[in-house]
């Protein structure tokens, strides 16, 4: 009797297991930036924690730093920051940048650099994903813009290294004016 028991216990354990590696391998991901494209906001070698399932039920927003397969190399994912949306026309002036004729201030920006005058509008279930460092220029002035099915998932909390734990800002009041 006590080996029967002891069977089923272990069978639990491993059903329990099971069900628990399905479900964060579905949920959640690890991404490890490496490069300096999203500095002042994420540094080379970080880890930050990517909610998978975070567009489910909803869009990407302004100011979501989202991971999404590389257009250029799709074996590899990159790591931007969301600051146009479908409908959205987003204006590269120089060093400034503006969505719907609304001039982002972006808190988050220590070098800009956007070299050429341009204006483009994001087509439907499309997004306009950029650098935090606007000097690096692998982001959607270059390769154009990110479809809603490349998108992996949400940037939410860096946790490695752990005395540079944080959780991602999205910065709604820089793009709160925008309708």
């Amino acid at each position: 009797m006590k080996r029967s028991h002891l069977a089923r216990d272990i069978v639990e354990i491993i059903a329990i297991a099971l069900v628990v590696f399905v479900a964060i391998h579905f949920t959640v991901q690890n991404y490890q930036v490496s490069d300096t494209s999203m500095e002042n906001t994420l540094h080379n070698g970080q880890i930050v924690l990517v909610n998978k399932i975070a567009y489910v039920f909803h869009n990407p927003a302004r100011g979501d730093i989202i991971v999404f397969l590389d257009p250029t190399d799709p074996v590899h994912d990159l790591l931007r920051r969301v600051i146009g949306l479908p409908g959205d026309t987003i204006t590269l002036d120089g060093t400034a940048v503006s969505v719907d004729g609304v001039q982002l201030n972006e808190p988050y920006i220590t070098q800009k650099f956007n070299p050429v005058a341009e204006s483009v509008t994001v087509p439907a279930g499309e997004y306009f994903a950029v650098a935090d460092n606007r000097p690096t220029i692998h982001d959607s002035r270059t390769f154009g813009f990110v479809p809603r099915a490349s998108i992996v998932g949400r940037a939410i909390v860096v946790y490695w290294p752990l005395n540079q734990w944080q959780i991602l800002n999205t910065y709604p009041s820089v793009y709160a004016q925008i309708k």
